[in-house]
């Protein structure tokens, strides 16, 4: 099976600005088809899925159509799907929900790999109830985030593990089902912030182990639109609900305020999107997604490849991390150059990066890379083609 990005391409007519887009961690460029569904929608929703007006019909249909989409994307329940306007919102409302698990003696695990999302939101509740932080630790060389770790840190206290499934920063990707089974074994809930990991790769919810997985639209091509899928779609209704309606049920329990339903009509197409990125792909929208994302995936491995033993060959630059499980992201350093003035000459050269770890990172102040100047981060997109990496390589090489 071959993949066309040539007509991948095609479908997204912003490629045609004239620039090199190696940022999609900032929010992947966004297909014509879901530009023209969420125009579509702004005509033809209300702004309330409740009601007999056949608008405010069409947006309860919206609203359905979008749980699905995302169920398939992540291999859950459409009843456990959680709709929001950011999957870092989400996780936000997630923690305050779930405070009430946490006191003195209790334990929470953070990881150092994380975006601040699944971070800063814990580490508030931690603070406002007395529980314990412990954080597991990455390999420096590699930036890989060991397994062995777990054992000690989870203990028989430890209420919640909030863990990514692969960094969008180094690319590194954990063993996150090792730390699941250990938290289940005690009971503790794992939250999965899974926006590095989509569309890279294959997301199965039930193989990650995850309780909760946290998804955003945008790191695929869609509208601002984020999504918290629980595995049991009945703890929603276990756990303090947060919506200004007090006989909310289901995901309504977490999803405080009103829809845009325009954007959820989006959110679909776009999963519709990625499901289409292989011409070739039969059988239902999961089927079509693991087919379209296995032949994405051996696309970018190629693609990797070559920017990786590219990148090697400038003496300049320094790749941050080595880990042998990734995704087709990565940070450099260039010798004595701050990374925001690498930044600045690449986008001069109409090629778009993301410098100072996109928004801050825990990781790179870990390890010491922003100390020094900080980091350029790039990462493959779906429309990403091996002229264009020449294109990166030819204009650091300059640089040097």
């Amino acid at each position: 099976m071959v993949y066309d990005v040539a007509r991948v391409r095609g479908l997204i007519p912003s490629l045609g600005d004239g620039w090199i887009h190696f940022d999609p961690q900032a929010g992947m460029q966004i297909p014509d088809a879901v530009s023209r569904t969420v125009s579509t929608a702004f005509r033809a929703s209300a702004s309330s899925a409740s009601g007999r007006h056949v608008s405010s019909r069409r947006s309860a249909a919206v609203l359905e159509s979008a749980r699905a989409a995302v169920a398939d994307l992540v291999g859950g329940d459409p009843a456990g799907v959680v709709l929001g306007a950011d999957r870092a919102i989400l996780l936000a409302w997630l923690a305050e929900s779930l405070s009430t698990r946490l006191g003195l003696g209790t334990r929470i695990v953070l990881s150092r790999l994380d975006e601040e999302a699944n971070v800063a939101p814990w580490l508030r509740v931690a603070n406002r109830y007395g529980a314990q932080v412990k954080w597991a630790e990455v390999e420096i060389e590699t930036c890989e985030l060991p397994a062995w770790q777990f054992e000690d840190l989870i203990g028989t206290t430890t209420r919640l593990v909030a863990l990514t499934a692969a960094s969008p920063i180094v690319g590194s990707a954990p063993d996150v089902r090792a730390a699941a089974d250990r938290a289940h074994e005690v009971g503790a809930v794992v939250v999965v912030d899974a926006i590095g990991a989509a569309p890279y790769a294959h997301i199965d919810i039930e193989e990650l182990g995850a309780d909760v997985v946290a998804v955003s639209a945008p790191a695929w091509g869609g509208p601002q639109v984020g999504a918290l899928v629980f595995r049991d779609p009945g703890l929603l209704d276990r756990i303090p609900a947060l919506s200004l309606n007090p006989f909310a049920r289901g995901p309504e329990r977490l999803e405080v305020g009103g829809h845009q339903f325009a954007l959820l009509a989006g959110l679909t197409t776009s999963v519709d999107f990625l499901a289409g990125l292989d011409d070739a792909a039969v059988g239902s929208r999961r089927q079509k997604l693991e087919t379209s994302i296995s032949s994405l995936m051996h696309y970018q491995d190629g693609l990797f490849d070559h920017l990786m033993n590219s990148l090697r060959r400038l003496p300049q630059v320094m790749i941050i991390g080595k880990s042998p499980s990734r995704v087709p992201t990565l940070s450099f350093t260039v010798e004595g150059i701050p990374a925001d003035k690498v930044a600045s000459h690449l986008a001069d050269r109409r090629i778009a990066t993301i410098s100072g770890g996109h928004g801050g990172s825990r990781l790179l102040d870990a390890l010491g890379v922003n100390d020094e100047g900080g980091a350029v981060t790039i990462g493959l997109a779906p429309y990403t083609t091996r002229f264009e990496i020449d294109q990166l390589v030819k204009e650091l090489t300059a640089l040097g």
